[in-house]
């Protein structure tokens, strides 16, 4: 078994051991004289360039790759419709700053405070951020990006059917039914008016059976094209269409067929036929290559409100229809809501007493209208007036409110400001004593 001393037993013990008589102090310090002045002159060298030396020049690089363009949150009840893409950056700084950036030191978005909504595109400026507080944005390309900010909006519509495919040969569809009968479809506001139906596309098997399907309802313009951008709720409808023999007769839903576009400010809320379907005969060929039944050309141009057009029906030679060749499709034509602000309204002042004269702070205010966008756009700059009333005033210093009067089919979405001061003074000469 082996004992260890303590460490410091054994320090103790090897410091007496030393024999202090036999050090030379003298040769200690002042031996190597020359070498050791050097070596202090070199350190002393060294310290004085790293006091006076100044900080490395910035320089200016190429951020190595492109910035994503981050969507940021836009206010409740509108939505922002946009290809951001990204941006390329050039940053300035310390050299050693500069590329150490990476992606996570990095982001782009854009500046909402200048966006205003409305049906056209804006350009808004791209912000690009940096975490390091030593390098800073030198350049930005492109510098803004193109956005539209609308009013995000709902409207409830019937569903129709639409029939991918022919039933077997010798059968025809009947009518069909679904669940739910009506969808809600939702997003910006443009895009939303220029929904004209709400289509389920269902097709038939090789055999003659019922169909019982669930489908997705797809909103399309008036032209039968899909509308990008918006919501369909719900997303799937059941659709039951009964399958019959026939050996020379079908019933087909009947699709409308508008041509030309509404007046400006207006939008197709809703189309609805008269009846949805009708059964036609003929050579059984011929019969069996239809899938709908269209009307005739309906022209639209410049409507302003809702009209109901008596059509008839565009079928094949050798087709015709029983029981009657026309059918009545009601278009409802709504207009756009929209703001317009009306930015110097004179602010006049009423009800002042006689002998009297008055004075505002603000000659001025800002009004924003909201209403039909034909209203608005029609209104001439001096349609909206503001004023204040002196009634019962007499000279002073007054806190008063704005009173703005709106046209009619419009309302007032906000005055700034809304209250001004009115100082009323006497006109009357002051007697000389």
């Amino acid at each position: 078994m082996t004992v260890r001393a303590p460490v410091g037993e054994v320090a103790l013990a090897l410091w007496r051991r030393i024999d202090l008589r036999r050090i030379d102090l003298r040769r200690l310090f002042l031996g190597d004289v020359a070498l050791k002045s050097a070596a202090l002159v070199v350190a002393l060298l060294l310290w004085v360039a790293s006091i006076y030396a100044g900080p490395a020049p910035d320089v200016t690089l190429a951020y190595g790759g492109r910035v994503p363009v981050e969507r940021p949150d836009v206010p409740a009840g509108y939505v922002l419709r946009a290809d951001l893409g990204d941006v390329a950056v050039k940053l300035r700084g310390p050299e050693e700053a500069v590329r150490s950036i990476g992606p996570q030191q990095i982001r782009a978005t854009i500046d909402l405070s200048t966006l205003s909504p409305g049906p056209d595109p804006q350009d808004v400026k791209v912000l690009v951020a940096v975490t390091d507080e030593r390098v800073h944005v030198a350049e930005v390309t492109p510098t803004t990006v193109a956005v539209l900010l609308e009013r995000y909006t709902q409207r409830t519509l019937p569903v129709q059917a639409k029939f991918g495919n022919t039933p077997p040969s010798g059968f025809q569809a009947a009518p069909a039914t679904f669940h739910p009968q009506e969808v809600t479809v939702s997003g910006p506001e443009s895009a939303v008016g220029r929904v004209a139906a709400v289509l389920a596309t269902v097709r038939f098997g090789d055999a003659p059976v019922d169909l019982a399907q669930d489908v997705r309802p797809e909103a399309v313009d008036a032209a039968g094209s899909p509308v990008p951008d918006v919501e369909v709720d719900p997303v799937s409808v059941h659709v039951n269409v009964p399958v019959q023999s026939s050996a020379t007769t079908r019933a087909l839903p009947i699709l409308w067929q508008l041509k030309g576009s509404v007046a400006s400010g207006y939008w197709i809320s809703r189309i609805a036929t008269d009846p949805v379907s009708a059964t036609v005969s003929g050579d059984r060929a011929a019969v069996a290559a239809l899938d709908h039944v269209d009307t005739q050309p309906i022209d639209v141009s410049g409507l302003t409100s809702g009209r109901t057009f008596a059509v008839g029906l565009d079928v094949p030679d050798g087709v015709a229809v029983l029981g009657g060749q026309q059918a009545t499709v009601t278009v409802t034509v709504v207009a756009l809501t929209g703001a317009r602000p009306f930015p110097l309204v004179a602010i006049q002042v009423v009800n002042l007493g006689p002998g009297l004269a008055a004075d505002l702070d603000q000659a001025s205010c800002e009004v924003v209208l909201s209403g039909p966008v034909p209203t608005l756009t029609a209104l001439a700059p001096d349609a909206v007036s503001a004023s204040v009333d002196a009634l019962g005033r007499g000279p002073g210093t007054y806190g008063v409110d704005v009173a703005v009067r709106a046209p009619g089919g419009t309302s007032v979405q906000s005055v700034q400001p809304t209250r001004v001061t009115l100082t009323i003074r006497s006109t009357k000469a002051t007697p000389t004593p």
